[in-house]
């Protein structure tokens, strides 16, 4: 089943810039990944610095491998600077899980 996943980070004042082209850098890679079908992001209405990653993977697993990859954690490594707090993550089915 598909999931979606959010990121939300807080970046620091003056540092859109460098966030957005590590955004592109990840997204391009994500891409490359088995499962990933698409991403968008969100910027806050009351405050900019506010990036919200919306991610659509094909089963939560997929997810997960990429979540894990080295790949991944070398970009996240060059957020770090760049945030105000840490990184939160949520994911979500897509649709209802009755049993």
């Amino acid at each position: 089943m598909a999931v979606k996943v959010l990121i939300k980070r807080k970046v620091k004042d003056g540092k859109l810039n460098e966030a957005s082209k590590l955004l592109i850098k990840a997204r391009y890679k994500a891409m490359e990944q088995p499962g990933y079908i698409s991403s968008e992001t969100l910027s806050g209405c009351n405050d900019r610095n506010i990036v919200v990653v919306v991610s659509m993977w094909q089963k939560i697993e997929d997810w997960n491998q990429w979540e894990n990859s080295e790949v991944r954690a070398e970009n996240e490594n060059k957020f770090e600077p760049l945030l105000d707090g840490p990184v939160e993550y949520e994911t979500y089915n897509l649709g209802f899980q009755m049993k």
